[in-house]
Order: C-alpha cells, then structure tokens, then sequence
C-alpha cells in the first residue's frame, strides 16, 4: 500500500512504495546499514542523477559515523529491511549532495573517494579546482534543489556483528588503528608480502589525513600526526623498491623532502631509487646528504657507493656492447643489400656522375676529348707554374704563325741552318721507308725559343702539331 507521511524533520515527506517486513531494526551508533539509493531531480521527467544499482554495488554507511549528507541517517532509521521508500528533500538537506555523489561515484569505479596523500580534505580540493569534475554536479552545486530520493533497505548488522573498516571509525577510533594497522603491515613486510602490507599503511595514512583535516597546520597536533603520517609513508615507499615501483617511491619520498628536509631516511630511500633507474647524479646527491644528516651511516653509505657505482660500470659496458652489435647488424645488413643488387648500384654510379662511369663514344669525340684533356692539362701546368713561381711580364706576343715567329727571331747563321733542314725534311719524305724519331726533351728545348706566356690554349695546340708534324 502506498501513501504519504511527514516526518517529524521539517523539510522531508516519506512515500512508501513497497513495505519492509520483520520488526524495525534498532539503530544505534555504529550500526551498520546497506542500502540501494536512486537519486531524481523535481521535474517532471524525475531526471536521474545517481542510481548504484545500475553502478553495480548497494552503500554501506555507519550510524553516527558523521556523515557529510546527514539527513540519510535520518531517512533510513525510519525504514524496515526490505522497505522501499521515496523521499522528498527540500534544499536545505540537500545542499552538499554534489559533493557526497563525486566520492560515491569514484568508489563504484573503484578509486578512493580522496587521494590519501595530499594534505587538504575534499572541500579545500573544490574550491581549489572549482570543478566536482561532473558537469551535472557542478551544475546542481551552483544552483542548489529540492531531491527526491528512492531507497531500498538491505540489511542491519550492529557494531559487534561485523569488522569495521577505517572509513567507519570516529576520530579518536582512527587513532586507535593507526598503531595496529602498522604491526599488521610490518608483520607483512617480514613474510615478504609487500603488496599486502602496503594496503596497511595505506589505510593507517588514511586514518591519520581524516584527524590531520581537523587540526591546524603546522601546530604541536598536526606535527605529532605528520610525524606518524611520514614514518608510514616511508616503509610504504620501501615496500615500493620491492615491489620494483620506483619512479613512486622518488615522488613520495621527494614529496616529505620538500616539507622537512632534515627527513634523513627519505634522503636515503630516494637515492636506493634513483640508483635503480640509473640515476647516478642524483643518487650520489642523495647518500651524500645521509652522511651530512648522519655520520653514523658512513658504512652503509660506502657499501651503496660501490654497489651504484659497479651497477654503473656494468650498464656501460651493456650499452658498450649493444651498440656495438647494433653497428655490426647494420653493416651487415648494408652489405647483403649490396650482394643482392649489385646491378643497381652500378646502374646508380653511372647516374651519378659521368666523371665514374663515362658514357661510349666515338672515334672522333675520343680524339677530340684526348686533345681537350692535353690542352686542360698544359693550363693546369701553366697555372700551377705561374702561381708558384713569380715570372715577370712579358709583352704579348701577335697571332702569328709559327714559321713568321722564327724568321723575325732567328740570326743570319740560324736561318741557314733552318734552310738546310727544310731541305732535308723535304727529301726524306720523299722515300717511303723514313721513320721521325721522338725529339728528346734537350732537342724540343732548343726548337721552342718562343715562350708561352700570353698565348691561348688553341695557339699552344697548334704550335705542338706544327712542331711534330714539321719534324
């Protein structure tokens, strides 16, 4: 049977859609109840924000445990098990639901409400970031409604019927864990079960944050509870280097170094760390701070000096050796593509440069390119000798023929002897059998009283085959 009831809370009406059975359990702090919730906005579409059916997993909450959204305590002391009621909500119990849906939502995903290891509570966070990180939160946070709610109840346990968990403990309760939640991880830690223990410090850090929030920073309290807070983070950390998560145990580790430099044993986590990502510099930074904050651990810090520095040794030489075969991979490799297209390679040659691999010719580009490099040659070598010896300025000889040069330069005596040779060189062409000897050099320098300065390459040509074909 359905019907409408008011509450004795101003601002809530109850509807009851489906009726519990049994005798009304008896709620006392630290009752434990499980629940399904269904959360809808006041119009007419009854839009739902919230539902953990569909996110899989009902609530727990603890009676007296302070809950941020406490007219939910009040909602549910009013039901049977097995009942399933609507509620409507004014605005003034409704107010902090966005923040309360945000940490339910993290959980059905299976993240932590709060992230355990920076030091402001979930308030501090969101109005830092002015953001939930939900649009329809951050919309309702802005303009704050009336809700319906829609819950199922599951079941009742009182507080001797169940272990409670860190997250349902009051203050002064969370205090009293810290000490045996730290026994229970060292315990672990001995046996080797370093993932196990390290849900144990995490859970005494979190005992410790919640009571840190209520007192003011920086003051004896808050000191007293950073201490405790730090001891468990750093045999977290150690646990980390065993568990091979070591670029996590620098950043917490560097996190409580930043705050209290005078952390001795974050100093000397942090260089374990660093020594086994092969952070050398920053290793040797970190153990010789140890030594500065205690000279007691000279010992330990020799023995980590030889270990980082035989670790570093033995990495050189691996890399040494890896590049080395890389190396070798790639010639090797260069070289069977070498073998597999040799016809390519020449092919590429030829295209290269016609310098490597000159193109067929015929007969008379051969002679004229023969003469063409005569001539390249003979001003190479008239280049050379100019630039390397100083030679006066000699006036520019006129284009004339090679006879016309010798006439107006020779003696008397000289031009008879000239005649007679002509004569001779006349007659012994005349007979078939005549063969010129080669002028040896002595012979060319006393037939070649003209000097080559000022003449072009094309006169130099000429006056040769004049001269070899004259002798």
């Amino acid at each position: 049977m359905e019907y409408s009831m008011m509450l004795g809370v101003e601002g809530v009406k109850k509807t009851i859609l489906h009726g519990g059975t049994g005798v009304k359990p008896k709620f006392v702090a630290g009752t434990k109840v499980t629940f399904h919730f269904r959360t809808q906005l006041c119009n007419d579409e009854r839009t739902v924000i919230d539902d953990s059916k569909k996110a899989g997993m009902p609530m727990e909450m603890v009676i007296g445990n302070l809950f941020k959204l406490d007219v939910w305590e009040t909602l549910l002391m009013s039901m049977h098990i097995g009942e399933v009621a609507e509620f409507w909500c004014d605005v003034i119990h409704t107010g902090l639901y966005p923040i309360v849906a945000k940490s339910l939502r993290r959980i059905a995903v299976g993240k932590d409400p709060v992230d355990w290891h920076i030091h402001t509570c979930g308030m501090a966070n969101m109005f830092a970031y002015h953001s939930l990180g939900y649009d329809d939160l951050d919309e309702l946070q802005k303009e704050p409604q009336p809700l319906y709610f829609v819950m199922e109840l599951l079941k009742v346990q009182q507080p001797s019927e169940y272990d409670r968990e860190s997250w349902a403990l009051n203050d002064e309760e969370r205090l009293k864990a810290v000490p045996v939640l730290h026994g229970q991880g060292n315990k672990l830690f001995k046996q080797g079960r370093y993932e196990d223990a390290t849900l144990k410090y995490k859970e005494a850090i979190m005992c410790i944050k919640n009571v840190q929030t209520k007192e003011k920073a920086w003051e004896a309290p808050w000191l007293r509870l950073e201490k405790m807070a730090n001891t468990l983070t750093l045999n977290y950390c150690q646990c980390l280097l065993h568990m091979e998560e070591y670029y996590e145990a620098i950043e917490h580790t560097t996190d409580i170094i930043n705050q209290h430099p005078g952390a001795m044993k974050a100093f000397y986590l942090r260089g374990k760390a660093h020594m086994e990502v092969w952070n050398e510099a920053e290793a040797r930074d970190d153990f010789t701070r140890v030594l500065d904050l205690d000279p007691g651990m000279k010992k330990t810090i020799k023995k980590e000096l030889a270990v980082l520095k035989m670790r570093m040794e033995l990495k050189n030489e691996e890399d040494r050796l890896k590049y080395k075969g890389m190396f070798a991979k790639l010639a090797r490799e260069q070289e069977s593509l070498e073998l597999e297209n040799p016809d390519q390679e020449i092919s590429e040659q030829t295209t290269q440069s016609p310098e490597e691999a000159p193109l067929e010719q015929t007969g008379e580009e051969q002679t004229k390119s023969s003469e063409q490099e005569v001539v390249s040659q003979e001003e190479t070598s008239t280049a050379l000798s100019s630039y390397d010896h100083e030679i006066p300025e000699q006036p520019t000889t006129p284009d004339v023929t090679p006879e016309q040069t010798t006439t107006e330069e020779a003696t008397p005596e000289q031009l008879d002897t000239v005649q007679i040779f002509l004569e001779q060189s006349t007659s012994e062409e005349t007979s078939p059998e005549h063969t010129s000897p080669e002028p040896t050099c002595s012979e060319q320098a006393d037939q070649d009283p003209i000097s080559t300065e000022g003449m072009s390459p094309a006169q130099m040509t000429r006056e040769n085959s004049t001269q070899v074909d004259e002798s």
